[in-house]
């Protein structure tokens, strides 16, 4: 079961929130959330007794972001663990909470397997759970690293593209310490690059159907001091042709063998607009995120969200009788397209960046490369 606590607004956490965190009260241990469907409103936490809490934690996006998604299962995998609960059917209930998030599925793995053979080999389930809580510490930690990684190949790439500086960076959803075990993804490139003195505006789409640039992006720029302009996700085209962006920077929930990108949806016509515009669009995410099991974007499962997070307004602080528990804007009965994702093609993505380095051109070849020196591109 999950309880939450909410936390006053007069109570300021650090810069760097936890996102998520392990705990071990006397009652027991527990995963401890920022439910980020309350921000920016409210900070509330979310605490998972169980696997269960986690799974709807998960699908209700009180905790979403790629690379903390794997995180959070592996996680997820140790609570069950430690708790008593099936490993094996808990497992299977987290990996399946977001079929497109590929990192989820990875981090329930890697605990998963260290249960495993830690049980096969002791036969103690005590030493099995510890194996489990264990690899989840070290995903975490590794996830960490690999985002200050992240962030340190962005910004040598964007001065690399932009050699002129003042970056005006246009991003997209959610992709900060909101998503990682350290400072995000995309929007850890955009922070090091405005603690270099590099950046001189945040365009922050607003991100459709749920906001999570308007709620979660802009709350992390502004804890951050960032100049940035919240925009409509249909205003895009508008900046482009005013030539107000220098680069795109967006983060991907799966890349698929072929350089294949499935991101939040609404990256794709930013990925057109970039190319119409000679404009650099770039993603950024962790070498977990490329699954080289899925062979091109068309094999990619991209989840589908409940209509009513379309034809309903809903807030923290107000509940209705819309059946999502929001103010409808849409008449009763209106049927709405609301899938969570899109796929952008390698051809219209300039670089992928990774822990490992920088891959461009995007090729299959390229990113089965990674880890085995990936080659840095040269500028224009």
């Amino acid at each position: 079961m999950a309880d939450q606590y909410a936390h006053s607004g007069e109570d300021k956490r650090p810069t760097g929130i936890p996102a998520l965190r392990w705990e071990e009260p006397p009652e027991g241990p527990v995963l401890v959330l920022l439910d980020q469907t309350r921000l920016p409103a409210e900070e509330v936490e979310l605490v998972c007794t169980d696997p269960a809490a986690l799974v709807e934690a998960i699908r209700s996006l009180a905790v979403r972001g790629a690379p903390l998604l794997g995180v959070a299962g592996a996680y997820g995998v140790a609570l069950a663990a430690v708790r008593g609960y099936e490993v094996e059917q808990a497992a299977a209930a987290l990996a399946g909470a977001r079929p497109t998030a590929v990192n989820l599925a990875v981090g329930v793995r890697r605990a998963q397997d260290a249960h495993r053979e830690a049980l096969a080999r002791t036969g103690d389930t005590r030493q099995a759970a510890a194996a489990a809580l264990a690899a989840a510490r070290a995903l975490h930690e590794e996830d960490a690293v690999a985002s200050a990684r992240m962030a340190e190949h962005g910004l040598a790439l964007l001065d690399e593209l932009l050699p002129a500086g003042g970056h005006r960076v246009l991003t997209h959803c959610n992709t900060g310490a909101l998503v990682s075990g350290g400072e995000g993804t995309a929007f850890a490139v955009a922070l090091a690059a405005h603690r270099a003195g590099r950046l001189r505006r945040l365009w922050v789409d607003e991100t459709r159907p749920l906001l999570q640039g308007a709620r979660l992006t802009a709350y992390e720029a502004a804890r951050n001091d960032m100049p940035y302009t919240l925009l409509t996700d249909n205003a895009a085209g508008s900046l482009f042709a005013a030539g107000e962006v220098d680069a795109v920077l967006i983060g991907a929930d799966r890349i698929a063998a072929d350089g294949s990108v499935a991101n939040k949806v609404g990256s794709y016509p930013l990925a057109v607009l970039a190319r119409y515009h000679h404009v650099p669009f770039i993603v950024v995410a962790p070498v977990t995120t490329v699954d080289t099991g899925t062979p091109d974007g068309a094999s990619i499962e991209v989840e589908q969200r409940p209509g009513y997070e379309v034809t309903e307004v809903t807030a923290p602080q107000v509940r209705v009788t819309g059946a999502g528990g929001g103010i409808p804007v849409a008449p009763l009965g209106t049927q709405a397209y609301n899938p969570a994702f899109d796929v952008t093609p390698p051809e219209l993505v300039t670089a992928i960046v990774t822990e490992e380095g920088v891959v461009s051109p995007v090729t299959a070849r390229a990113l089965a490369g990674l880890g085995a020196g990936v080659r840095r591109p040269t500028a224009g």
